[in-house]
């Protein structure tokens, strides 16, 4: 018994067990079969299920269920990521509810809790996925930092050394004093803020009342400024060329240098130098050997060699510092500043430009063929608008900082004698065995190495993504590395594309020596319908577990997608969700209107057979455009083909045409076809709409336990008759203004209207007649050769059309409405006559686009010249 209405709530979980229980999203190495393979973005193990997560899986699943529909070994890959920093933040968090401090436990006892916390809510967000209906092989499901995944990063780190390609040094990175690490510059985001600009006047030594006067957003840092530089050029500063100024409050002198590299149309043309906390101070302090004072410690607290505001955090001390200026009178102003603020990714905190001594990956060689592949089409990015993105950063990649001041992570892989000698290998025991035979150093014992404490970026285990999930870097020549390998498509966000996809398409060639995937569709950004970006701070996101209960999974799939182009941002309003629910009822009553037809074995009407003639034909049709868009990646075209086929064609339309009179059977024939054909649209639709889908597919016939929609063939395109194709066009059109006539005369649906055709071609609407009297409620239609007196009348194609209507013909607004319609078909006669006169065009274009093109012309001129007899006709009256 199929129930009244549609409840998801009941049928989700039902059928998402069965699909586990079957295995049927299960999949292994078939060399019968085309593979088809795609990982997840892995997301982080401290994740819960968000707007775009939804967006990003829903698109996978869609790829996954019409791979595996159509024949592949379709295998789609879950997992989670460690996430360093921000999982080492949450961890830190609970131990301080616990009393428990990280300084006060070792690393090994930290780790501990770290595997707790993930083994407590690790996996929230990929029982959440499941909720939505991701067909993921969860039997593969990984973990960045599980033992295979972490030999796998350990092993690249070595081999990489081992080429020269990871250095360690002292350079100018990105300091998280929040996270206590560096970052590298695609974790760091860009703020727009109206800052403070600071007029600060540095005392000139030895000239008594004479003052350099520099314009800084951190008056904090002025106690490590080393040098006041000039540009030579510069004629204002001439005279102090070689001189000394004094740092306010603090009274240590220091140079005055010049340089070009200073504007002298920005700010003052006087730019205190601080190498220790900016990078182009610090360029600069190598170039003129100045000395470099860090005044900030790992946390953002002012250090000793501060002197001043020692112990203070660094924005305190910016506080202090200003009140203090102002009443020695160094302070000359202070005035608003439209300024760009980085900040962590992470911790949100704001980042410390630091010297430090860090692990690097050398960017420029390793990268150039990730570059080459992407810029020539091997690996293509949809929308391709992005290559341009993508160029600009990789031909201006800079040298990739790959440690992190944390303990969650994969510990690097060096160990260091007592005299600083470093030694890169996979394992303590490894680097004895180095020590030992390379270095001569037979006396050392394992005590005697003390590895790197730091550990490695994320970034560094999840580039390797693609190769490590089929464990590809511990063993290369794997039965599922060499079949799934390289994998089809990756989906995920366009904020991403540098510092993951770039990198996994090197880590590719530099592995594999071949792409990771083929294509990269790049989703947009979820936003509000003001176009903010959702957040939990801005309190705009809705949770998508709420929205899965209260419109279904399906529901908010389909209303996600309806309106998601690749790489446009989506303008979220929760009415899509309510319209995807709309079409789940929609589909739903029309199953159920179909089941409650009564059978008789009758004779099947001739409307019955061209309607089912027509909707084969139109499903074919809609099959080839679906199968064009997924070539393209434009799933959200895909889908309103699919949409708008159930909605308006079959449901509107079909169904109309075929249902029988109330109270009266359905002839068998009419009905097995039509039961046929919503398998077939069942089968379409499934991607994107897994558990109605299922449902209706298991209630249309008895099945077997195992069997499912899933693994049932996906529609192809069958003959096409593009002759009935027409001739419904023009059967739905004149239903179309038969029934605008009546809304605008104001006259029931109920009531018969006469309806008169002036045709050449009498056959072509016999075969039609059924259905035109059926659906536009006309009696019998009488065929005309001259035109009908005191009638509406209204053109399709060469042909008119006359309804006559008691009292008086209103000629004027008849004149209007013809008159009108001929203004637009010569605009568009016009717009066609230009597309087929240009060359490039027509040279150009596929010939059946050109031939339709043709036809065009020739219908709006024989429409034209129906219009104008018309007119005529009227003007006469």
């Amino acid at each position: 018994m199929i129930s009244k209405t549609y409840t998801p709530q009941e049928i989700e979980a039902k059928w998402y067990q069965y699909w586990l229980d079957n295995k049927l999203f299960a999949s292994k190495p078939n060399p019968d079969k085309e593979p088809y393979s795609i990982v997840i973005p892995p997301p982080n193990v401290t994740g819960v299920l968000h707007m775009g997560h939804m967006l990003n899986n829903t698109i996978q699943d869609v790829l996954i269920r019409k791979a595996r529909m159509e024949g592949k070994e379709a295998c789609w890959v879950p997992g989670t990521d460690h996430a360093s920093i921000a999982t080492e933040a949450k961890v830190v968090a609970m131990l301080k509810e616990r009393g428990i401090e990280k300084k006060d436990i070792t690393r090994e006892e930290f780790l501990e809790y770290a595997h707790e916390w993930k083994d407590k809510y690790g996996g929230i967000i990929l029982e959440q996925l499941k909720k939505l209906g991701a067909s993921c092989d969860w039997d593969r499901t990984r973990f960045t930092m599980e033992p295979s995944l972490y030999e796998a990063v350990i092993d690249t780190f070595v081999r990489l050394y081992g080429k020269g390609q990871i250095y360690r040094g002292v350079r100018m990175v990105n300091w998280d004093p929040q996270g206590k690490t560096a970052l590298s510059d695609e974790e760091v985001i860009e703020k727009d803020v109206q800052a403070k600009l600071f007029h600060i006047q540095y005392p000139v030594v030895g000239a008594e009342g004479e003052f350099l006067t520099i314009a800084t957003t951190r008056p904090e840092t002025i106690m490590a400024d080393t040098a006041i530089c000039v540009n030579p050029n510069d004629e204002r500063y001439v005279a102090y060329h070689g001189k000394s100024v004094e740092i306010p409050l603090l009274g240590r002198a220091i140079p005055v240098i010049t340089d070009e590299y200073v504007a002298m149309d920005f700010g003052t043309g006087c730019l205190k130098v601080t190498p220790a906390h900016d990078l182009n101070d610090y360029e600069l302090g190598l170039k003129h050997k100045l000395p470099v004072i860090d005044i900030l410690d790992d946390a953002g607290f002012l250090n000793e060699k501060a002197v001043l505001y020692v112990g203070q955090d660094r924005f305190a001390a910016r506080r202090n510092i200003v009140k203090d200026l102002e009443e020695a009178g160094f302070l000359v102003k202070v005035e608003e500043y439209k300024s760009i603020v980085k900040t962590s990714e992470r911790t949100g905190a704001v980042i410390e430009p630091k010297l430090s001594l860090q692990w690097f990956l050398k960017m420029e060689d390793i990268s150039k063929p990730a570059l080459e592949n992407v810029m020539n089409d091997n690996v293509k990015l949809y929308p391709s608008k992005f290559k341009n993105t993508y160029r600009s950063w990789m031909e201006n990649v800079h040298d990739w900082c790959i440690s992190r001041q944390l303990w969650w992570g994969q510990q690097i892989p060096a160990f260091y004698l007592q005299d600083g000698t470093v030694i890169v290998a996979k394992n303590k025991r490894e680097a004895l065995r180095k020590a030992q035979h390379e270095l001569q150093l037979f006396a050392l014992t394992e005590e005697d190495l003390t590895q790197d404490p730091d550990v490695l970026d994320t970034w560094f285990s999840s580039w390797l993504w693609p190769i490590s999930v089929f464990d590809g870097i511990e063993n290369p020549e794997n039965e599922d590395i060499k079949y799934y390998y390289p994998t089809n498509d990756l989906v995920t966000g366009p904020d991403i594309l540098f510092f993951w996809v770039a990198r996994m398409i090197i880590a590719g060639y530099e592995w594999r020596d071949e792409l990771p995937f083929r294509n990269v569709y790049l989703t947009g950004i979820v936003r509000d319908k003001q176009g903010r970006k959702m957040s939990k701070s801005l309190g705009n996101s809705p949770d998508p577990l709420d929205l899965i209960a209260q419109y279904g999974a399906d529901g908010v799939r389909t209303g996600l997608l309806v309106s998601a182009p690749a790489g446009n941002d989506l303008l979220f309003d929760e009415k899509l969700c309510e319209q995807g629910r709309n079409f789940c009822n929609k589909v739903w009553n029309a199953f159920r209107l179909v089941k409650g037809w009564e059978i008789a074995d009758a004779e099947q009407p001739t409307g019955n057979t061209l309607a089912i003639k027509w909707f084969n034909s139109k499903i074919s049709q809609v099959v080839i455009e679906v199968q064009d868009h997924f070539s393209k990646f434009r799933i959200s075209d895909a889908l309103l083909s699919i949409y708008n086929l159930i909605w308006d064609d079959f449901c509107g339309q079909y169904l109309e045409i075929i249902k029988p009179a109330f109270g009266s059977p359905i002839d068998r024939a009419t009905y097995d076809a039509t039961i046929e054909i919503f398998e077939k649209l069942m089968a379409l639709a499934h991607p994107y709409m897994p558990f109605i889908t299922e449902e209706i597919w298991q209630a249309i016939a008895e099945r077997q336990e195992g069997e499912s929609i899933c693994r049932t063939a996906y529609p192809v395109a069958g003959e096409i008759d593009t002759q009935v194709l027409a001739d419904f066009e023009i059967l739905f059109g004149i239903v179309s203004k038969v029934r605008d006539t009546r809304n605008t005369k104001q006259i029931s649906p109920k009531t018969e209207l006469p309806l008169a055709i002036k045709t050449e071609d009498v056959a072509r609407y016999k075969q039609l007649e059924s259905i035109i009297v059926k659906l536009a409620n006309t009696f019998a239609i009488e065929y005309v050769s001259s035109n009908v007196e005191n009638a509406i009348s209204f053109v399709l194609k060469a042909d008119e059309f006359f309804i006559s209507l008691e009292g008086e013909l209103d000629v004027e607004a008849e004149l209007a409405n013809a008159t009108k319609e001929l203004e637009y078909n010569l605009g568009f006669k016009k717009s066609v006559e230009a597309k087929l006169s240009n060359e490039r065009f027509v040279n150009n274009a596929k010939p059946d686009v050109v031939e339709k093109e043709r036809q065009k012309l020739a219908d709006a001129e024989s429409k034209i010249k129906a219009l104008e007899e018309t007119i005529a006709r009227l003007k006469a009256m």
